[in-house]
């Protein structure tokens, strides 16, 4: 592993090319902070993908592509004499002194519980209107839903145990099956289908599971043994049964089996 020297080299030397690319590159000359958002997305995807595959080789590169994005920001931004990437850097040095007086003051905490409460107490007195405030509007809803449980059970406006929020899901489930059958307005059905969702995201909350990562990791089996299908029929799929098909399936997840 690098020194601490080393690394900050490693981050000088990013600056400097970032200052040269800028300056030289013809592509890199004309981008604005609003066109490297969807890039900067993208990437953000791919670093997400490639702790998902396990694949640290691809983490340690995503890490630099989406450490490029930033100073490629605050490099834009001290042309425009906003701010630069030091002030980027103070910003959170600053805020997370703040917010860790256990560690840089005199608080005292019993766990990580703690730790959660005190950082959304002290956001609160920074002049944060709402707990709810720091979940940014364009998250993914899945992990939107997530972050804002996370948040409101600071304050205790949570669960008591397991049991009870799966009381929760199937209370949902029958109120979606009942619109189901009466036929009710889509809009009523869309809203107990988001019910249950919200309700099942909450559950995995409680024993422990990352709903947008098992969600992923479902499509990713899913794709796998759906293209395994298509690789081994014996004809289009179009011109097989359902039952031609699930057979190929299960073979696919026998594979999986013997090669776990």
């Amino acid at each position: 592993m690098h020194t601490h020297e080393q690394k900050l080299e490693a981050f000088g030397r990013l600056l400097i090319i970032m200052d040269e690319l800028r300056a030289q590159c013809p592509w890199d000359k004309k981008q604005t902070i609003a066109s490297l958002r969807n890039l900067t997305i993208e990437e953000t995807y791919e670093l997400a993908d490639a702790i998902i595959s396990n694949d640290l080789k691809g983490v340690q590169e995503e890490i630099g592509d989406v450490m490029l994005h930033m100073v490629f920001y605050a490099k834009i931004a001290a042309e425009t004499g906003d701010f630069d990437i030091a002030d980027a850097l103070h910003g959170i040095c600053d805020k997370l002194i703040s917010r860790h007086p256990h560690i840089y003051g005199d608080v005292v905490v019993t766990g990580e519980e703690d730790v959660k409460r005190n950082w959304e107490q002290l956001k609160l007195k920074e002049g944060k209107k709402s707990l709810l405030e720091g979940v940014p509007s364009g998250l993914p809803a899945m992990v939107k839903a997530y972050r804002m449980q996370e948040k409101t059970k600071q304050v205790g406006f949570e669960w008591e145990n397991t049991a009870q929020v799966w009381e929760k899901v199937e209370e949902e489930i029958s109120e979606l099956h009942v619109n189901i059958t009466a036929h009710a307005p889509q809009e009523d059905i869309e809203e107990e289908f988001g019910d249950v969702l919200f309700s099942l995201i909450n559950y995995a909350r409680f024993i422990g599971v990352d709903p947008e990562t098992a969600l992923e990791k479902v499509n990713r089996k899913f794709k796998r043994r759906f293209e395994y299908i298509e690789k081994q029929a014996p004809k289009p799929l179009q011109d097989m049964a359902l039952a031609e098909m699930e057979a190929l399936w299960n073979e696919a997840k026998t594979l999986e089996k013997v090669n776990l």
